[in-house]
């Protein structure tokens, strides 16, 4: 296929570019604002195999321009991180909902194939059981308040225009190439480096866990096999509460379990999100890589690629860090 795939210089994008060019022979173009996580580095190994543009989702003009030629749009492009749209979440609102009202303009202009990926969050917490795609929508934070909006906008053009849309919705996902500010990138690094391990209330939230190569062929399923109009739940096959995961990561790394350090938890976190993924396994989807292994692999990319997260740790993100946490990061 020839793809636009928006936001496929970050984490998830990045993973689905390098699966879709190795393993499929897709034509890809990726657009990226390139923000604090999205990284040409992400690419590096397709780079001379794709065409690249730099450029918001909200800007119709760069959108134009990428869109040329394909066949289908995948929209990675999000603000994603929880902690930040509650400090400030008009960026989130920009990209998140007015991006993608942009692309979907595009794709009804030309009469393209759109597929949103989406996120657990936009259905709230569950104590019990999981959601299916029918789990009414309840969403905590300015984040999954606006992936919300943004689902909803995409169901409204199939049902308004009659355009061939997907929603592809995640669990947590985790491996190589994510930025540090989420919770296994961060207790990984910390962990390494020595530095105060912190978990949020009592460490008791749970989450599906979902190694970012399984997102990522669940949203290539999605797209080539899913029914427009339809939304499908790809959920990890693994639940696991905060603290376990960083008593997993300590023994992985060797480090100090006296670094964990409990801080005060964010508003509104959701206590439990577990997806139910029969109707994408209906498709020929499976998740095929079990947490303990996922952790062990994403643990040891980090030890052997200081050259991918050196930069980070020793800019922005260690002022972003102090700020949000109270305490400086090592050198």
């Amino acid at each position: 296929m020839r793809l636009l795939v928006c936001g496929g210089a970050g984490f998830i994008g990045s993973t689905f570019v390098r699966l879709r060019v190795r393993d499929h022979g897709d034509q890809v173009t990726v657009l990226d604002k390139l923000t604090y996580a999205g990284r040409r580095e992400n690419l590096q190994e397709v780079e001379s195999e794709i065409r690249f543009v730099q450029g918001a989702i909200e800007d119709p003009l760069a959108v134009a321009d990428a869109v040329a030629g394909c066949d289908a749009i995948v929209n990675f492009a999000a603000e994603t991180h929880v902690d930040r749209s509650i400090a400030d979440p008009e960026g989130f609102i920009v990209t998140n909902m007015q991006g993608t009202h942009v692309l979907l303009e595009a794709a009804r202009e030309r009469g393209l194939r759109y597929l949103q990926v989406s996120t657990d969050e936009v259905y709230g917490s569950i104590e019990d059981g999981s959601f299916t795609e029918s789990s009414p929508l309840e969403p905590s934070s300015p984040y999954s308040a606006t992936k919300t909006g943004a689902d909803l906008l995409v169901s409204s053009y199939f049902h308004t225009y009659a355009l061939e849309t997907l929603i592809c919705r995640g669990s947590n996902n985790y491996g190589p190439h994510q930025y540090p500010e989420k919770l296994i990138p961060l207790m990984i690094l910390n962990a390494l480096a020595g530095d105060r391990l912190p978990v949020y209330g009592d460490g008791g939230n749970v989450r599906n866990w979902l190694f970012v190569e399984d997102f990522a062929r669940g949203i290539g399923d999605t797209l080539l096999r899913g029914a427009p109009g339809e939304v499908y739940n790809c959920g990890g096959p693994d639940e696991c509460d905060n603290l376990t995961v960083v008593r997993r990561i300590i023994e992985l790394t060797g480090a100090d379990p006296g670094l964990v350090e409990f801080v005060t938890d964010r508003p509104g976190h959701d206590r439990r999100y577990s997806l139910s993924s029969e109707k994408l396994r209906a498709l020929g989807w499976r998740a095929q890589v079990r947490f303990d292994a996922g952790l062990a692999r994403t643990v040891q990319w980090y030890r052997e690629n200081e050259w991918w997260w050196g930069a980070i740790r020793s800019g922005a993100y260690r002022e972003y860090y102090e700020r949000h946490y109270g305490r400086a990061l090592k050198a």
